[in-house]
């Protein structure tokens, strides 16, 4: 289980009229390597406004469509639900994460450096 993976979860939530969701995790390694039981993920969701706050993603990733992954969303599963693997998050998205990251949660990327 790394950062940048994509996993296919049986219904996520009570709203989420699907029955499966894909998501991807953002946690930083050492908390997805730890004990702790569970691990931050960002759905993905085959609408894409173009926000900053959204990668796009798709068949690159081992995804069946052109979707993108929502940083405006992010949830805490159970690495036990995270057991169908779906794809990875392609190196040259990498960047593009960190920038959607931090824009959804208003970190000034400028002031990390």
């Amino acid at each position: 289980m790394r950062r940048g993976d994509f996993y296919r979860v049986r219904k996520s939530s009570v709203r989420d009229p699907r029955r499966f969701r894909v998501f991807m995790i953002v946690s930083r390694q050492v908390l997805i390597d730890s004990k702790f039981s569970t691990v931050i993920c960002a759905p993905v969701y085959s609408a894409h406004q173009g926000l900053t706050t959204q990668v796009a993603v798709g068949p690159n990733e081992g995804l069946r469509l052109e979707c993108s992954v929502h940083c405006d969303e992010l949830v805490s599963l159970p690495k036990a639900r995270l057991t169908q693997f779906v794809g990875q998050l392609s190196p040259a998205r990498w960047p593009e994460l960190d920038r959607a990251l931090a824009a959804a949660l208003a970190i000034d990327p400028a002031a990390l450096a």
